[in-house]
């Protein structure tokens, strides 16, 4: 069944996608693991995709530290079990080690679930300098 859209779906996933970005930024991987669907593809603004694993693995291993990230919405569509939001991104982080600056338009795509709204894909494009 293809549940209707609500406001407080469209809540839910904003709540979701704040609780993503403040555990990116405390390093939280317990809380970002239940954020995140199994099945994530996580794209960086250098055109590298990770599985969750992978993303995992660097996060675990301080390949990606981040120091500030903000991160303001556009719009928020929910179509049944699928969100799709449509914002920026902007953050200051570590990425191997070096020091980054990144300014990202930005698509997460949120999926329903037995325990919540979880992130199933997301893809930056970098803003043209």
């Amino acid at each position: 069944m293809i549940a209707a859209m609500t406001h407080d779906d469209a809540a839910a996933v904003l709540a979701a996608e704040d609780r993503r970005y403040q555990a990116m930024l405390d390093g939280d991987l317990d809380a970002l693991d239940q954020l995140c669907a199994d099945a994530l593809s996580y794209t960086h603004s250098n055109g590298v995709r990770d599985s969750k694993a992978e993303y995992f693995a660097k996060l675990r291993d301080g390949y990606y530290v981040y120091h500030r990230i903000d991160h303001p919405v556009e719009r928020v569509e929910v179509s049944g079990d699928a969100a799709v939001v449509v914002g920026r991104m902007t953050a200051d982080l570590d990425s191997g080690g070096v020091r980054k600056s990144i300014d990202c338009l930005a698509i997460a795509v949120w999926t329903r679930s037995a325990e919540g709204w979880r992130l199933l894909a997301y893809a930056p494009t970098p803003v043209a300098a």
